[in-house]
């Protein structure tokens, strides 16, 4: 493999790595910095998430505009050198408010999925797209994997050290980028920058004026609502149902993390040879209505492991997606696409976990009139069949 595609996806193994890595440690942390409970460690803890993910979803058009213009190379490897700095910070940070400087800057330096989408499709031929998203995919299957576990062993020398270890992490990235990555973008596909396309309003805009663009998009926003469910309530649904503890739920976690990145690294690239970009996606929703529907009434905590490399086959949508998008738009817009599509993925982070774990809640309190802890997958399923019904509209139009 070439080292300038495992630099990137090293860094974006490494963003996703970033997120995980700090969360064992953060309630502990919170508590050492403000004091207080851990309920109110755990407000916080969502503020803080919800700021990242906000600037991600402002930022993500952005750097990948910006990658249009002046090349991949920069918008990385700057992200990256900010990104180790802005961890060293966190690690000294004495007060609340200088974490939430911390978590604003990172989620800025986060936002460079886009841009690393961005070089994939330039490295990429028209039929290799969806399989090399596919690795992009498992880099991030592998640091989500990889981000909680390192980090709970870490906090165990205490609440900096994980930040500690993710500017190493960033840093060692940088040299090797520094080395190893070549520009992708020529003076032939290079596009001035305008905040005009590159604010994520005028970007979405921008791609909604290209055929068939807008409804793939719509598709693509639900789908990341709906798969989102995952993440928003899987801990407390499986504790309620089952009685999962803390170690079943990291296990059940890691599971679903190393089959996403099989599915998305190694199954995904045959799926699109045997089935086709637009099949791949269709069966990749089947697969999700299959899952949501037996989790939304399932009572067996076993048979809730068995389903979880099932429920992971659902991963070829994204990718196989991200493909028929990209050969539709011209090569200097690559970054833009990817931007906006980092920039939905990010506004799905931030609406989904409140509208599930809401569900959850009211499914799930003493007064419910129905108890089904299950509702949020029920919900996931609807917007899934959405998006599935947009997808079959959208396949006929001229993209």
């Amino acid at each position: 493999m070439r080292l300038p595609l495992v630099f990137v996806l090293l860094t974006v193994m490494i963003d996703a790595m970033g997120i995980g890595l700090i969360m064992p440690i953060m309630p502990s942390l919170i508590v050492e910095v403000q004091g207080g409970s851990l309920a109110d460690a755990a407000i916080w803890g969502g503020v803080l998430s919800t700021v990242f993910a906000v600037m991600q979803f402002l930022f993500s058009p952005v750097l990948g505009s910006l990658s249009d213009a002046i090349g991949r190379r920069p918008v990385l490897l700057v992200s990256l050198f900010v990104m180790a700095l802005d961890y060293l910070v966190m690690a000294l940070a004495g007060s609340l408010w200088l974490l939430l400087a911390g978590r604003i800057i990172g989620g800025i330096t986060a936002a460079t999925h886009s841009t690393a989408g961005a070089y994939i499709a330039d490295i990429s031929k028209p039929h290799e797209k969806a399989a090399n998203f596919g690795l992009l995919g498992a880099g991030f299957g592998a640091g989500f994997v990889l981000g909680p576990l390192i980090g709970g062993l870490l906090g165990e020398m205490g609440t900096r050290a994980p930040f500690y270890a993710a500017a190493a992490l960033s840093a060692l990235n940088f040299a090797l980028g520094w080395f190893v990555m070549r520009e992708t973008v020529t003076d032939k596909t290079r596009r001035a920058f305008d905040w005009r396309r590159a604010n994520p309003f005028g970007a979405f805009r921008a791609m909604a004026r290209i055929p068939g663009i807008a409804n793939l998009l719509w598709v693509y926003f639900l789908y990341s609502v709906a798969i989102y469910v995952y993440p928003s309530i899987w801990s407390y649904f499986t504790a309620e149902r089952f009685g999962w503890d803390t170690r079943v739920i990291g296990v059940s976690l890691a599971i679903y993390g190393v089959s996403m990145a099989l599915v998305q690294g190694w199954l995904l690239r045959h799926c699109v040879r045997w089935f086709g970009e637009r099949r791949t996606v269709l069966w990749g929703q089947i697969f999700d209505f299959v899952a949501f529907g037996i989790l939304a009434f399932i009572t067996s905590g076993s048979l809730a492991l068995a389903l979880i490399p099932v429920s992971a086959l659902g991963a070829v949508v994204q990718p196989a997606l991200q493909g028929i998008m990209s050969r539709a738009v011209d090569d200097n817009q690559q970054g833009e696409l990817q931007g906006v599509m980092t920039a939905v993925h990010a506004l799905s982070m931030i609406i989904s976990p409140m509208m599930m774990t809401l569900t959850f809640a009211h499914f799930t309190r003493a007064e419910t009139a129905i108890y089904l802890p299950g509702a949020p997958f029920l919900l996931a399923l609807v917007l899934m069949l959405g998006g599935c019904l947009l997808f079959l509209r959208a396949s006929r139009s001229p993209t």
